[in-house]
């Protein structure tokens, strides 16, 4: 079996089965490997994915995933719009995307095949669950006749497994009834796909233990079906042979898999603890941001409170009722939240509370495509309030950034007693990748001090160099104060119509926000530090494509160069200068041109845009067009 071309040329390994008197099957090496998991949204192929991803982390690969929910809830099964995909890049270098075209794809019916086909690179392999492949199936998938017998499939490798009798017959006696015999066909390919590319499957075995410990024969049931799979490959004769992906070369350390909403929820609770303040969540739920306040539900062993809201207006309310009393505040939502949460995200703005607003951003306008990409929030984050309300912009790059990004955003509001927004999107929110485990003490400090004493208080007398006024916690003797929506005086807080007063708070609000700009770090520039030819201009989620398009093109003597931005809002004072060195300037983005406008307007650049909005992240290979078209003039 030929798998993937990076297969071709590679010597074979042998291995011995037990028992003995068995022809070994081989073990060819290959550098990486991409495969996609689909099928009907019932059909657990989120769950087959994520578990193979943890099943590769443990085996020391680099990872990178990249999950596919449907949009409707309760889609007709068997449909286009039903279909649920899992794709994981692993690999046995560094890798920086969930890759552009499956090696592998599983297709448990029919829909599940012609939603992802066009994706699959040629002599690629299909293994579909030949089964489900009847002629109702095939007629809700809109094919005419059979792909599996009308030759239509002759460019790919295409295995033929009957998945669901395979199950069935190896859960015969199991005592289950015949729907949760038909919920274990996930884990039957699970396991074979874990033969196939040698993963270790005793990490599911684990989790399975964990998640099924109170049914032991669903337990049994489902690690019975993991494990015929994984011997179906051993000893079926379709397979000549399985595939070794080494361990990468990564810096030693404890690592974990993580997905971004995962590290969102650990970033805010770690920064909670190390500025020694309770950390209060309030929260709409809304795909693609609800997982953060699952996770920090779960955290009861710390000083960690959630509040399900009943709307988005009074999650961002709560939030800021929260800074008002002194905890660290944080609200999830995504496009359409934010739109609600407006109004009152310019209180915290005019009553400079420490607030973190994290959007998960998703394909719109309106509800849009709620499960797909997009990174079409920026100018909402920076000019969606009524009235002058600058608010601090960060965003994060990878799933494992979003912890970084999330304690950075906690350190900045307090700091600065500012709302922030923290920027990320559904690729990372649902995507993971290995994640190193940071040492907590070598974090950024984060150093609260509340006002205590009352010699001098005034609710708005500000810090000489972060101009940040003093949080003051209600009830604390002597200094009662009032915040709210209407105008205030200097320093005193009281209410004041005078107009030069007016003035004078809104410029010290925006001198405050344009400060934060002294810390911010210099700009990197992978590739040349000195200027060039082109240099492509990144923010967000972006930063995967960009940097394996950037690595390629430099590979091949091309001179193209890479910025990736974090902080959007202030921009860093050296941006101007470092795009200035190069000759073209590139922003790709998911939008039709948003920081491209912001920097076309700051800065004069006569910047160019590559911009998608397909609800998708970059392929590497479309930004490699695109640039070496710029490139060629």
């Amino acid at each position: 079996m030929a798998l993937p071309p990076e297969a071709a040329g590679q010597a074979a390994e042998s291995h011995s089965l037990a028992g003995g008197g068995v022809e070994p099957k081989r073990r060819e090496k290959v550098d990486h490997v991409v495969i996609r998991f689909a099928g009907d949204s019932g059909d657990g192929m989120q769950l087959a994915g994520m578990q193979f991803s943890t099943e590769s982390a443990m085996a020391g690969n680099d990872i990178a995933t990249l999950p596919d929910y449907p949009a409707e809830i309760r889609a007709p099964a068997g449909t286009l719009a039903g279909v649920s995909g899992f794709q994981v890049n692993f690999s046995s270098n560094e890798i920086f995307t969930a890759g552009d075209e499956p090696n592998v794809l599983v297709a448990m019916n029919p829909a599940a095949l012609k939603a992802n086909l066009d994706d699959v690179q040629p002599n690629g392999v299909i293994i579909a669950d030949v089964a489900a492949f009847s002629d109702s199936n095939l007629k809700r998938a809109g094919f005419a006749s059979n792909p599996l017998k009308d030759h239509s499939l002759d460019k790919y490798q295409v295995f033929e497994i009957d998945v669901t009798k395979l199950t069935t017959l190896a859960l015969r006696d199991s005592g289950i009834n015949n729907r949760a015999v038909m919920r274990c066909r996930n884990l039957f390919v699970l396991g074979l796909v874990s033969w196939l590319y040698q993963r270790p499957i005793e990490s599911t075995e684990k989790w399975l233990a964990g998640r099924f410990r109170k049914t032991p024969e669903v337990l049994a049931a489902n690690v019975r079906a993991l494990r015929a799979g994984y011997n179906y490959g051993e000893t079926t004769e379709a397979f000549a042979s399985s595939y070794v992906v080494a361990p990468a070369r990564i810096p030693a350390g404890f690592y974990r898999n993580i997905t971004g909403n995962s590290a969102t929820a650990l970033g805010f609770v770690v920064a909670a603890c190390r500025a020694k303040r309770p950390l209060f969540l309030g929260s709409y739920p809304i795909t693609p941001a609800s997982d953060v306040l699952h996770d920090l539900a779960g955290f009861k062993n710390f000083p960690v409170y959630t509040f399900q809201a009943e709307d988005e207006i009074a999650g961002m309310a709560s939030a800021i009722g929260a800074a008002f009393g002194g905890a660290i505040a944080i609200t999830t939502t995504s496009g359409p939240g934010m739109n609600l949460k407006a109004e009152a995200m310019g209180l915290a703005v005019k009553t400079e509370l420490p607030v973190v607003i994290t959007d998960v951003q998703r394909a719109g306008p309106s509800t849009g495509m709620p499960t797909k990409p997009e990174q079409a929030d920026l100018l909402m984050a920076m000019y969606g309030r009524h009235g002058e309300s600058p608010m601090p912009i960060i965003a994060a790059a990878t799933p494992a950034d979003c912890f970084d990004c999330a304690y950075e955003a906690v350190r900045l509001a307090t700091k600065y007693m500012t709302p922030v927004i923290l920027l990320t999107d559904g690729q990372l929110a649902n995507g993971a990748e290995p994640w190193l485990v940071p040492d907590v003490s070598k974090l950024p400090e984060i150093k609260v001090e509340l006002r205590t004493d009352p010699n001098g208080f005034l609710p708005y007398l500000r810090d000489p160099e972060t101009m940040s006024r003093p949080w003051a916690v209600p009830g604390t003797p002597g200094l009662e104060h009032r915040l709210g929506g209407l105008s205030t005086e200097d320093q005193t807080g009281n209410v004041s119509y005078s107009p030069a007063n007016n003035e004078l708070m809104v410029r010290q609000r925006a001198r405050k926000i344009a400060g934060i700009a002294r810390e911010i770090p210099p700009i990197q520039i992978f590739g040349d530090a000195n200027g060039g030819e082109l240099v492509i201009l990144g923010w967000g989620s972006t930063f995967g494509p960009i940097r394996e398009t950037v690595n390629q093109l430099r590979s091949k003597g091309k001179n193209v160069s890479h910025i990736h931005l974090r902080y959007l809002n202030p921009l860093p004072d050296d941006l101007a200068d470092k795009l200035r060195m190069f000759r073209k300037v590139m922003v790709a983005e998911m939008n039709m041109g948003q920081l491209l406008k912001m920097v076309r307007a700051d800065y004069l650049i006569d910047a160019v845009g590559c911009n998608k909005i397909q609800g998708r992240p970059f392929k590497v290979s479309e930004l490699t067009n695109r640039i070496t078209r710029a490139l060629e003039g």
